[in-house]
């Protein structure tokens, strides 16, 4: 294999398929990337059995071939070169090598041969659509937070990506929780959707494409599934090849009935404004302990009385003006919920739907708006 690129282009490649490539590994190939020249460009591949990336970068091929090299070292290298620089990978007859130069710089990698380099891709994928990248990102960034991290339940390690129907309209619904508090937003489903089997994207593979779909160059994502895989393609602009492959396992589970968590009866309404509410939020929580973190609401008509109180550090009380006309009512919440949740509304206000201090409130930033989230009280 002999192969000249640019710099820049590697670089921002190799910046795509290293991030899932694990600094630790028992399997030596894994922390591998498969380097495939061939015509006029240069694959990159990398894995770690359960997510796979593939990008292609323009390159001058002299000689077609492949080859694996450690994912971490090559991108350090390629990231210290000089600006504008062109690197050559070069392989010769001793296949456990590769030779690396840029200017006055060589470098010798070990490498492993690319057929023992495994292929997540291989499959079928029955159902495909697309959507703007921009819902894709906004399906993402309104629910990733509340993505469970306690491995036990394993299946709450995801966002849950499915469609219903709603009001005779099929949607395209996105739902994470992690037992604490709930995401779930929806949008017109894109067409080839409907029918799609409910899945679940674990949460290192959502990360990804939330770094892939922010760095976008076209509008559309395509995307591939089946009930055991889903892959997103980031078509590259014209100078840039031919764009990001994301190709991940699902989590084998069965995702609970997040419906029946939505409370429906919740019939205090409180409006406030949403960023008077998070700072006061922020400013009173500032003495609350790491492990309680709870904020004390006490609401009566057109206020709302915030408190901590941590007996190791004092107390903190802050009013501020909200628009409610129920029977006054006392509820705690995790403080760091409340700032999550409320991070992620659109608007200036914020809507609670509350019924009592034991029950599920139901935040959003207007009635019927497209996000919906639903956060379980604390005793305080």
């Amino acid at each position: 294999m002999k192969v000249t690129v640019e710099r820049a282009a590697l670089l921002k490649a190799l910046g795509h398929v290293h991030r899932v490539v694990e600094r630790r590994n028992t399997i030596p190939i894994l922390s591998n990337v498969l380097l495939k020249a061939e015509d006029n460009g240069l694959g990159l591949k990398a894995t770690d059995l359960d997510i796979e990336v593939t990008d292609t970068v323009r390159a001058e091929v002299t000689q077609a071939g492949a080859i694996t090299v450690p994912a971490h070292v090559i991108y350090d290298i390629v990231r210290k070169l000089a600006d504008g620089a062109q690197v050559s990978l070069e392989t010769s007859g001793d296949a456990g090598q590769m030779q690396l130069r840029s200017g006055r710089s060589r470098f010798t990698l070990q490498a492993l041969p690319a057929t023992d380099f495994p292929d997540l891709a291989a499959g079928t994928l029955d159902h495909s659509f697309s959507l703007p990248a921009s819902d894709l990102r906004r399906l993402i960034e309104k629910t990733q937070f509340a993505i469970s991290t306690e491995e036990t339940r394993y299946y709450l390690n995801g966002i849950y990506l499915h469609t219903v129907e709603v009001d005779g309209e099929t949607r395209l619904r996105a739902v994470a929780t992690d037992g604490h508090r709930l995401a779930r937003i929806e949008m017109p489903a894109p067409a080839g959707a409907a029918g799609m089997p409910g899945l679940i994207v674990p949460r290192k593979a959502v990360s990804e494409i939330q770094k892939l779909v922010q760095e976008a160059t076209e509008d559309t994502v395509k995307v591939e599934l089946n009930p055991a895989k889903i892959r997103f393609t980031f078509a590259a602009g014209e100078q840039d090849g031919a764009g990001v492959v994301l190709t991940t396992k699902l989590i084998d589970g069965t995702f609970p009935d997040y419906q029946r968590v939505i409370p429906t009866g919740n019939d205090k309404a409180l409006t406030v404004e949403r960023n008077d509410f998070q700072k006061a939020v922020d400013r009173v929580s500032t003495i609350s302990s790491e492990r309680g973190r709870a904020v004390k609401l006490a609401i009566s008509e057109g206020r709302m009385t915030l408190s901590v109180n941590n007996p190791d550090s004092g107390n903190a009380v802050e009013e501020i003006d909200v628009d409610y006309d129920s029977a006054p009512l006392d509820v705690g919440f995790n403080a760091r919920y409340l700032l999550d949740i409320t991070g992620q509304l659109d608007g200036d206000t914020a809507l609670f739907k509350l019924a009592d201090p034991g029950s599920p409130t139901v935040i959003q930033d207007r009635e019927g708006a497209s996000a919906l989230y639903v956060l379980m009280p604390m005793r305080v």
